[in-house]
C-alpha cells in the first residue's frame, strides 16, 4: 500500500493545502494510506480532526511524513527549510512528488530533484487536452485569480462599477478593459459584468473573441491579428510588431478606462509588456490597474510585485499568489486536480508511473535521476556546455 503525504506548506504567504478531507477519502478508497502533517490545512480552515474523520493519519512533523511517503502532494515546489536544509532532503528516493513548478525558471531545484531521485510531476506542465481538464490546476487557480482581481479593482476604484439611477442623478458605469482572455481574463470579464461595468477585452488568440462576446463584453480587434495559440491551448509569444500594433489600438481604450486588468502570461517566460509607462501617463487620475502577471515581471512597466504603486493618480496593484487569498475554494479545487492526476496511476493500492500516458509524460520533470522535461534538459545541457 502506497503512502501519500500532505505537508504543511512552508512558502511565505501560502495558505493552500494540496489535499482536503474530501480528496483524502477518495484516495483511501483507492487503497492508499494518507498521512497529513499536523496543521497542514489550517490556512484553509481545515482542522486535523476533519482529516482524521476522513480516514487519514496525522503526523507531527514534515520529516516523519516525508520519511514514509511514496507520494507527496504539495502546492509549492520543494524549497529550502528554515533550518537550512531542503524539503527534498527529507524525501525518499523514488518518491513521486506533485506540485506547481516551472522547471525552466529554477534549474538549481531541478538538479536537486535529480540528486534526490524523485519523480516530479509539475501541475504547470499538465497538457491542456480534453482528458486532462479535471487535472488542469492552472485553470482552476486562474479562475480564482480573475475573480479576485475584479474585487481588488472595485475596492480600490473611487467610484461605482454599475450604472445607477438615483434621486441625485445618473451615475455612469465604469469602463473596464481586460487584457488577456484566458481563464483568468474570462472570469474577470464575467465578474466585472456581474458588478455592472461596461467591459472591453483583448487577446492575441482569435478563438476567444466569441467567448468574450458571449459574456457580454466587447472584443477589441487588432488588424493583422494572428491566432497565437499552441497545440496545448496556451498563448504563444506574440511578435514585437503585433504587440506594438496592439499597444497602439488597445492603448486608446486603456487611456479612457477606469479599470484595467492584465492577465497575459506565457509559461516559463517573462510576461509580455502590454502597458508601458507612457500609457499609464495617459490614463486618468483615479484609474486602477490590477496586474495578475506581477510575479512574472508584470504586463505593466510600472508594476511592482506585491506592492501597490501610484503614478499620476493611477493605482497599479501587483498582487502575488492571488489564489492563496481565497484558500478555501483554491484548496478544494487544487486538491481535486491533484487527486485526478494521481488516481489513474493507482493499481491495487500502489502507484505505477506510466510514461505511455501523454498526461504523465507531459507533466514529468524528473524520474529516476534523469530529466524528462525536454526544454529543461536542453537548458541544463547548454549550461554545462558554457560552464
Amino acid at each position: 500500500m502506497s503512502k501519500v503525504f500532505i505537508p504543511k506548506e512552508i512558502h511565505a504567504g501560502e495558505t493552500r493545502v494540496a489535499g482536503t478531507p474530501e480528496t483524502a477519502a477518495r484516495l483511501i478508497k483507492a487503497g492508499l494510506e494518507i498521512l497529513v502533517e499536523s496543521g497542514a490545512g489550517a490556512g484553509s480552515y481545515i482542522d486535523d480532526d476533519a482529516y482524521v474523520a476522513a480516514g487519514a493519519k496525522i503526523v507531527g512533523s514534515a520529516a516523519e511524513g516525508y520519511g514514509e511517503a511514496d507520494i507527496v502532494f504539495k502546492v509549492q515546489a520543494p524549497e529550502p527549510r528554515p533550518d537550512g536544509g531542503h524539503e527534498l532532503d527529507l524525501m525518499k528516493k523514488g518518491a513521486v512528488v506533485v506540485a506547481f513548478f516551472v522547471p525552466q525558471a529554477d534549474l538549481d531545484t531541478v538538479k536537486r530533484m535529480v540528486e534526490a531521485g524523485v519523480t516530479f510531476l509539475s501541475m504547470n506542465l499538465v497538457p491542456r487536452i480534453s482528458r486532462a481538464q479535471s487535472m488542469d490546476a492552472l485553470s482552476s487557480q486562474a479562475n480564482i485569480a480573475g475573480y479576485k482581481a475584479v474585487l481588488l479593482a472595485a475596492a480600490a476604484l473611487p467610484k461605482y462599477f454599475p450604472l445607477l439611477m438615483t434621486a441625485a442623478g445618473t451615475v455612469k458605469p465604469a469602463k473596464v478593459v481586460i487584457m488577456g482572455a484566458g481563464v483568468a481574463g474570462l472570469q474577470a470579464i464575467a465578474t466585472a459584468k456581474r458588478l455592472g461595468a461596461q467591459v472591453w477585452a483583448t487577446d492575441v488568440r482569435l478563438a476567444v473573441k466569441e467567448q468574450v462576446e458571449s459574456l457580454g463584453a466587447r472584443f477589441i480587434d487588432v488588424p493583422g491579428m494572428e491566432d497565437l495559440e499552441d497545440e496545448k491551448g496556451y498563448a504563444k509569444e506574440a511578435t514585437p510588431e503585433f504587440l506594438e500594433r496592439q499597444r497602439q489600438i488597445v492603448g486608446d481604450h486603456v487611456a479612457e478606462s477606469d479599470v484595467v486588468i492584465t492577465t497575459a502570461q506565457i509559461p516559463g517566460r517573462k510576461a509580455p509588456l502590454l502597458i508601458p509607462s507612457a500609457l499609464v501617463d495617459r490614463m486618468k487620475a483615479g484609474a486602477v490597474i490590477v496586474d495578475l502577471a506581477a510575479e512574472q515581471g508584470g504586463n505593466c512597466e510600472d508594476t511592482r510585485a506585491g506592492e501597490t504603486v501610484e503614478k499620476n493618480g493611477v493605482q497599479i496593484i501587483g498582487p502575488v499568489n492571488v489564489p492563496a487569498s481565497m484558500p478555501v475554494h483554491a484548496s478544494d479545487l487544487y486538491a481535486r486536480n491533484v487527486a485526478n492526476l494521481v488516481l489513474p496511476m493507482i493499481k491495487e493500492g500502489e502507484i505505477h508511473v506510466d510514461f505511455d500516458d501523454e498526461v504523465i509524460a507531459g507533466a514529468c520533470v524528473t524520474h529516476d535521476g534523469d530529466i524528462k522535461h525536454g526544454p529543461t534538459a536542453k537548458l541544463l545541457s547548454g549550461e554545462g556546455a558554457t560552464s
